[in-house]
């Protein structure tokens, strides 16, 4: 290649991801580019060879490196493609026998799907190709030795190579990536947000709590060796190109190894990486290995509870940075509001004077920190909308004030300031706490006595946190009530993350085994959809019954709690009788029934998921399952068929359900007089009905009233940890009236 076509200059454009194209403009200047105009997750600029050479090994930003060759406007259909693509000189770009491959992005009216697009620009490089007497290349979809870059959009068509070839955020040194991984431009981006570079020059130290496979200790190292970020990467899309000059390469080349050998050796910078995962830490050893600056970085098998100031770390000015889970599902954040909060306490406690740069998808989590952020960035981590904040974490003096009477106290503890101070909380949090304390005092003599592990310990006692909180051995269920929309949602977020974070040490229970989810009203069969899929269930007892329940999957448990007095009820009612149980969700009541002395059952409802639960709930007890069986069906319909007696029924119907499985919508205050004359044609004299449901304003129809024994037994259903919300279900029990003479 000559001098002139070596310096002549190209159009080109540097894609990256939404969120840095201002740092990418700033990075391609740095690298001798001149950036043009920015557009979404790109920025168009002009170079030379070497310089475009340079980006492609050098730029820690950047995703993929486009050799323009063409920008066409009014261009939507399939033949206009083909006809502007076969119109450029692809012998230029494409030696014989090379293989091909196109990367279509965007759509028209015409062209709807982008394999369409890739084979029509296809279509036109073999048009022009043939046409210059060259022979038709090979696709290779994987490797090959030239990809093609094309674009469309608003009638706007691009065509390029892609110089780059795999996507330059693939450095080649993370094999295992686990977990949610933060790709390395992006994790390149947050550290130029944070100034790295510049701290880096001034040999200030970095340490990440939650290094995780080790992507930001990696990245920071690599800009504090001067070490090219893609020095390792053994190909490049340009080397497929006919245009490459390989020793114009090899010179770039050569010069950034020399570059990347220095500056090791005189790279001095602290990087300091803490996880409590060993196979995390063994993934961040071998990364750093591949990346060739294993000497570089120092890693620690702690937690966050565990994490301390390394002796060496003497610095009075440091980076913070981590980039912590932040919880996609509910479900999640009971342990992450605790981990933010330990990490703002560990951070004010360990490093005052130093920067803290946090990257969360939940900003309202980052507000856990108890820091202010003089900083906001907005990015995207892959489709998810994203926040870096910068904090300063205070002067180290403040953090000696804020520990002296724990130095004094604890002596030696000096140096690791106050690491086991819990964190301030609001008073409106405390006094949550604090029912909460009381509440479990409360019932302390009647759990001694009674011996039930599964109880309810707060239910909306405190208008601004309406939760009910419900303990199961060593495991807490949290459910949320859905705010009023009067009620600002910012607010309410507040006070959840509130009492999530005070709700572990006033229960003395571990964050880990906090499950929380919402209280809403379930359309059709939502309630029995699966919120996770974890399978995590575990055993409990409630009297002489072993029952299944699962805190994380559903959106109920498997056990009602405040139906324990009616279910300790059939069972003393049950011995030698026919029992039938209607909306048996898992069984428990039949469970009960059966270890009462029930002679044989039936237990129907209409979700396979629940009786499938129910059938479990029966082999744990050890039941026989040829005289209890499960049947699956709607009731109503069950009902008009069945012809079997029962001595005793228990039917417990939800407040309303329109499932597709069921033939009508059921409104259990509309439908339950249908429902009670249909399950008492079923009731064998002398035999009981109890009818039970949680609509809190129910009436029981007074025509029922008059044609059976109708007792109100509702202020004996409810347990101690339950008398303070007695509307939360009514029962009643239903007897045929005695034949008058």
């Amino acid at each position: 290649m000559t001098e002139t076509t070596q310096t002549a200059p190209l159009n080109l454009l540097a894609t990256c991801p939404k969120g840095i194209e201002g740092l990418l403009a700033d990075e391609l200047l740095a690298l001798g580019a001149a950036p043009g105009k920015t557009t979404v997750a790109g920025v168009y600029f002009s170079a030379n060879q070497e310089t475009a050479y340079r980006v492609c090994l050098w730029s820690r930003l950047a995703n993929r490196v486009i050799l323009l060759l063409t920008r066409e406007a009014m261009i939507d259909t399939a033949e206009q493609v083909r006809e502007v693509v076969a119109r450029l000189p692809w012998t230029q770009q494409l030696a014989p026998g090379k293989t091909l491959a196109v990367d279509f992005h965007g759509r028209s009216d015409h062209i709807r799907h982008t394999r369409f697009g890739a084979q029509t620009v296809k279509d036109g490089i073999v048009d022009s190709l043939q046409l210059a007497g060259q022979e038709r290349p090979n696709i290779d979809i994987k490797t090959p030795n030239l990809r093609i870059y094309a674009h469309l959009h608003r009638s706007n068509l691009t065509l390029g190579i892609d110089l780059s070839g795999e996507s330059l955020h693939r450095r080649g040194y993370r094999r295992d990536v686990g977990h949610a991984p933060l790709k390395e431009n992006l994790a390149a981006a947050l550290l130029v947000r944070a100034g790295w570079p510049e701290r880096a020059k001034a040999g200030e130290p970095l340490l990440d709590p939650l290094c995780g496979a080790g992507t930001l200790l990696i990245e920071a190292a690599l800009m504090a060796a001067d070490q090219a970020p893609n020095l390792n990467r053994e190909r490049f899309g340009f080397h497929g190109w006919a245009g490459h000059d390989d020793s114009l390469w090899l010179e770039l080349k050569r010069e950034a190894e020399a570059r990347a050998s220095i500056g090791r050796k005189r790279c001095k910078t602290a990087l300091v990486g803490f996880d409590q995962s060993p196979a995390a830490l063994s993934a961040a050893k071998a990364n750093a290995m591949r990346a060739g600056i294993p000497a570089l970085i120092t890693l620690h098998g702690q937690s966050l509870a565990q994490l301390t100031r390394p002796e060496t770390l003497t610095a009075e000015q440091g980076l913070l940075i981590t980039n912590p889970p932040y919880g996609e599902r509910l479900g999640e954040l009971p342990e992450l509001v605790r981990l933010y909060a330990q990490l703002g306490e560990k951070a004010k406690a360990l490093f005052p004077g130093w920067t803290l740069a946090l990257f969360t998808g939940n900003p309202d989590l980052g507000h856990r920190l108890g820091l202010r952020a003089h900083k906001q960035y907005a990015l995207k981590n892959g489709a998810l909308d994203a926040k870096l904040l910068l904090m300063e974490i205070g002067s180290r003096q403040a953090g000696i004030d804020a520990s002296s009477e724990l130095v004094q106290q604890n002596g030696d503890a000096a140096q690791q300031g106050a690491v086991n101070e819990k964190p301030a909380v609001s008073e409106n949090a405390q006094m949550f706490a604090n029912r909460l304390v009381k509440n479990q005092k409360r019932l302390k003599k009647w759990l001694k006595q009674s011996g039930e592990s599964c109880y309810r310990i707060y239910d909306a006692d405190m208008p601004e946190y309406a939760l009910a909180v419900d303990r199961y051995g060593d495991r807490v269920h949290v459910q949320e009530y859905a705010a009023p929309s009067s009620i600002n949602p910012a607010q309410a977020q507040k006070r959840l993350f509130d009492a999530l974070e005070v709700l572990p040490d006033a229960l003395g229970v571990d964050a880990s085994k906090v499950y929380i989810k919402r209280r809403e009203r379930q359309a059709g069969s939502a309630q029995y959809q699966k919120r996770d899929a974890s399978g995590e269930r575990f055993e409990v007892c409630e009297g002489s019954a072993r029952l299944w329940v699962n805190l994380r999957d559903y959106l109920d448990t498997g056990l009602f709690l405040d139906h324990r007095p009616v279910r300790r009820m059939l069972s003393e009612m049950a011995s030698g009788k026919r029992f039938l149980n209607l909306f048996c969700y898992t069984a428990t009541a039949t469970v009960q029934a059966a270890l009462g002395g029930a002679s044989d059952s039936v237990s129907v409802d209409m979700s396979n998921t629940y009786l499938e639960w129910a059938r479990d709930n029966f082999a744990l007890n050890k039941l026989d399952p040829r005289l209890h069986r499960v049947v699956r069906d709607d009731c109503f319909r069950w009902l008009e068929t069945a012809n079997a007696e029962f001595d005793l029924i228990f039917m417990d119907p939800p407040t309303f359900s329109n499932s597709k499985k069921m033939r009508d919508t059921l409104d259990v205050q509309r439908d339950h007089p249908r429902l009670v004359e249909l399950a008492m044609a079923r009731l064998a004299p002398g035999g009981t009905l109890v009818f039970s449901n949680n609509q809190r304003r129910f009436k029981l129809d007074e025509a029922l009233s008059e044609r059976y024994a109708v007792e109100d037994i509702t202020s004996r259903t409810f347990d101690p940890d339950f008398q303070r919300r007695t509307n939360l279900h009514h029962v009643f029990l239903l007897r045929h009236k005695p034949l008058s003479v």
